[in-house]
Order: structure tokens, then C-alpha cells, then sequence
């Protein structure tokens, strides 16, 4: 081959190549790739707090009430396909913990936990800290192992990390709730922040197109219960919750 016509060949390229690195750039953006993708993800907060390390008695009944209607072994409104259940249940913190373990041991699964635990003397600042990096592992480990994909996890989690514009605006160049880290941002109907006085609710996202990180299905479901736990509270969104007198629940 002449160097005029390789000269000319590599020109060619050369303007095709600033287009074609654009759209495949463009692409990614759209619809990154990963090496595992699971097929749902249900979020929900824990319980309500006695204190930095246990649920209130509320929050211990809500994890009962729980486990019976929505996300144990034989639950009477189960969130799985009839005959299923979930293949990976996370959690991050104390109460996190001890609002799955009830789920999880009436199926006979592991919590695959990312620890953050209060330490006396530790700052706001540091737990933070923390919290941002194990929530960025836990996801991580969703999108890179094989485990998940094509599986249901449910994650139970802090309700900052979950979705808080104030804390993504103090972290600007990294992702560290997740609606960011699982792309809930990309959809226009998720809520940008989770609100304090809400422990009643089902975040439930689907991901549709496989290798897909990006999810194609977003559902906000409300906890209702009925006996025997029907004084666990179900306030609507953004709305006060009207806590049992004497309950003892941190606010």
C-alpha cells in the first residue's frame, strides 16, 4: 500500500473516529454495561430507633410485620413471584441488621452485611465518611458479581444513603446514595430525597434490558399492616408519623 493511500486511509478514520467515539461515549451514558445485573432491587428503610445501636419496640414489630405480610417465607402479600424468594438480602448498619434478620432467617439465608457500626467518639463527619464508602461496595458488588445477576435482592438501608440531595451536594465527584449508584437518578419519578419521618415504604426497581445497569422500572410502595400489627405506623409520604403514645422511638 502507497503512504499517500495510507495517509488518506488513517484521514478517514480520523474523521470517523471522533463520531463514532461520541456516540459509542453516548451510549454508555445511556445504557452503561455491567458484568452483573440483578433483575429487581427492593429498598426499604429500618425500623424505628430506641437509640444509635436497637430498634424501639416499634421498630422490633415493624421487622415482624414485615417478615408476615411483605418479605418472609410464606408472607401473606409476598413481594416475590409466587413459589420464589429473594436471592440476596444487604444490609449496612445496627438497625439495618436487626430489621432483616427476621426475613432473612425464615428463609434460611446469610445478610450479606456491610458494616458500619457507632463508636463512641466517632464524628458525624467519619460516619459519614463510612457509610458512603461501604454503600458505593455493596453496589459494586451488584453490578461485578455473578451472584446477582438476573437475581431479587432487598436492600435494607440508612435512609440518607438511600436518597438525599443535601448529602450528594456535599460529595459533588462521587456517587453516594443510591439513587445515584443504581441510576435512579436517569428516572424522573424517583424522589430525591427519603424523608426522615418515613419508615413505611418499598423502593422497587426493575431492570429490564440485560448488561443493563439501567433500570427500566421504578415502583414506591407503601407498608400497610393489619393484625396483630396494625398499630405499626403507615403515614403517607413526607407525612408525620403518628408513633403509639409512650412508644419511646427517637424522632
Amino acid at each position: 500500500m502507497s503512504t499517500k493511500h495510507k495517509t488518506g486511509r488513517r484521514g478517514i478514520m480520523r474523521q470517523l473516529g471522533a463520531p463514532l467515539l461520541s456516540a459509542s461515549l453516548l451510549s454508555l451514558a445511556v445504557a452503561p454495561a455491567a458484568e452483573a445485573v440483578p433483575k429487581q432491587i427492593i429498598i426499604l428503610r429500618h425500623g424505628e430507633k430506641q437509640d444509635a445501636y436497637k430498634l424501639c419496640t416499634v421498630g422490633q414489630q415493624r421487622s415482624l410485620a414485615l417478615q408476615t405480610k411483605y418479605l418472609g417465607k410464606g408472607a401473606a402479600d409476598s413481594l416475590f413471584p409466587n413459589g420464589t424468594g429473594p436471592d440476596g438480602i444487604f444490609a449496612i448498619t445496627l438497625h439495618t441488621l436487626e430489621l432483616a434478620s427476621p426475613m432473612a432467617q425464615s428463609w434460611g439465608l446469610p445478610l450479606q452485611l456491610y458494616s458500619v457500626v457507632p463508636l463512641h467518639g466517632m464524628s458525624k463527619k467519619a460516619t459519614a465518611l463510612q457509610l458512603n464508602q461501604r454503600t458505593q461496595q455493596a453496589v459494586n458488588a451488584l453490578f461485578s458479581d455473578p451472584r446477582w445477576d438476573g437475581k431479587t435482592v432487598v436492600m435494607v438501608w440508612e435512609h440518607d444513603h438511600i436518597a438525599k440531595k443535601k448529602l450528594e451536594a456535599q460529595f459533588p465527584n462521587e456517587k453516594v446514595t443510591l439513587r445515584q449508584l443504581l441510576n435512579l437518578d436517569q428516572l424522573a419519578e424517583v424522589p430525591k430525597d427519603w424523608p426522615g419521618s418515613n419508615y413505611d415504604y418499598f423502593w422497587i426497581v426493575d431492570y429490564g434490558n440485560p448488561g443493563s445497569a439501567i433500570p427500566t422500572k421504578f415502583t414506591q410502595q407503601k407498608q400497610v399492616f393489619s393484625s396483630p400489627y396494625e398499630a405499626v405506623p403507615s403515614n403517607d409520604w413526607g407525612k408525620p408519623e403518628n408513633l403509639p403514645k409512650n412508644a419511646k422511638c427517637l424522632s
